[in-house]
């Protein structure tokens, strides 16, 4: 094992395997922000300043737009939010169907792109009763699927068989050919779709010569539709998924790496767990342990009283939640991820941990993150905390990606060199 090593390096904390940091907080708030954004209410603000603006360079939104948006919405209010975010993406899209019809490919990708993300933005803190839950979620993955077909090399839209279902993803190539390159394949947490993990490090993916590939597994995007929640043995279908990459010409197997965000930081390593084909491995956070993680959550700890007192914003996010793990209320999330663990010592490759300032001041994600790096048993994992001071602090760091990018393919093109 690895003495402690502490070195700065472009406001960087990078600890080599066995490093320790002190702890100072205590509960997990995976929405709470460094700083304030536009809304009063957190949750909406979480969500505005990174699911959104963090999004904007990699072409998901435009800022006049967002922040246009942003000014007719009544702060913390759920129907005002997905009202406004909806009439916007049909304003997009009809621009792109107008390109489109003429001819002009390139605006017509752009419009329809922000289109498609406008839709799906329009969908949180939305009632999983709500029937404009599905056909919005739908219309999104439509327009996605029209304007990934105009890219060069296209965005492909692809399901795999699994079990009495199929998962759905988007693969895009390094470059038009079948030659075999580096492959990354991105997996996200607990409220995701497939649209945000494009929008979140495709380009930078594309543009370092990575094929880019991701999916959603049983409890994220649209798979709740079909009675397909989280379960703790997400390995099965990572089987499946790292079968389909391989499957295909195009994917170097000496060099594909899995990458993921927020409780994909728990799948994706459980999958390494058991599966050697994976040959690199990067979490932002790690989530050794699910259960004890949830058990420091507020929304989960939250007595009657103090959930009366949520906004409707915020109290539609934590029931979406609950929906994709199929309980009934947010005290049943602790229970429900009772044995949701990955053990760090049982994985061969090699890990790279990232957290943001901000989050690892959280006393639980702290002590997660160095259980994993303790037992890592490849001397080139890391742990790197990203600073506050450059606007890379909160939850999965997605306020700005091209730190991200960074610190995660210059780690990777060492590991695959």
């Amino acid at each position: 094992m690895k003495s402690v090593t502490i070195i700065a390096l472009i406001g960087l904390l990078i600890l080599p395997m066995g490093g320790k940091a002190a702890a100072d907080g205590k509960s997990f708030d995976a929405h709470a922000t460094s700083f304030a954004y536009f809304f009063k209410d957190t949750d909406m603000d979480f969500h505005f300043g990174n699911l959104i603006l963090g999004s904007a360079g990699n072409g998901s939104v435009e800022i006049g737009e967002a922040f246009y948006a942003a000014s007719q919405i009544k702060d913390g209010d759920a129907a005002s939010w997905q009202t406004v975010w909806y009439q916007l993406a049909q304003r997009v899209e009809a621009r792109g169907i107008k390109s489109l019809e003429r001819g002009h490919t390139v605006s017509a990708r752009n419009q329809l792109l922000r289109a498609a993300y406008y839709y799906r933005i329009s969908l949180l803190a939305m009632k999983p009763q709500n029937p404009e839950l599905e056909i919005r979620g739908l219309k999104c993955r439509s327009l996605m699927k029209q304007a990934g077909a105009l890219f060069t090399p296209p965005l492909e839209f692809f399901e795999i068989p699994f079990e009495n279902t199929v998962l759905q993803g988007y693969f895009r190539k390094a470059d038009p050919s079948d030659k075999p390159a580096k492959t990354l394949i991105m997996i996200g947490g607990g409220e995701t779709y497939i649209e945000d993990l494009f929008f979140y490090i495709a380009p930078q993916a594309h543009e370092r010569g990575y094929n880019f590939m991701t999916v959603d597994l049983p409890g994220q995007g649209l798979s709740p539709h079909t009675g397909h929640v989280f379960r703790t043995d997400t390995n099965v279908p990572m089987k499946a998924v790292v079968d389909y990459a391989l499957s295909r010409q195009d994917v170097d197997p000496d060099k594909l790496a899995a990458y993921g965000i927020s409780g994909g930081g728990l799948f994706v390593p459980q999958a390494a767990m058991h599966d050697q084909r994976i040959k690199a491995i990067i979490m932002n956070s790690a989530v050794v342990d699910a259960y004890a993680l949830f058990k420091s959550m507020p929304a989960a700890l939250a007595s009657k009283e103090k959930r009366d007192l949520w906004t409707s914003f915020h109290s539609g996010v934590v029931e979406s939640i609950c929906w994709r793990y199929g309980v009934n209320k947010p005290s049943e999330l602790i229970e429900a991820n009772k044995g949701n663990t990955f053990d760090a010592s049982k994985i061969a490759a090699p890990a790279l941990l990232i957290t943001g300032e901000g989050e690892y001041k959280s006393k639980e994600v702290q002590r997660q993150q160095k259980v994993a790096l303790d037992n890592f048993s490849d001397p080139r994992s890391r742990l790197m905390v990203t600073p506050s001071d450059e606007g890379a602090s909160n939850h999965c760091l997605m306020e700005n990606r091209s730190v991200v990018g960074q610190i995660l393919f210059d780690w990777l093109d060492d590991i695959f060199k």
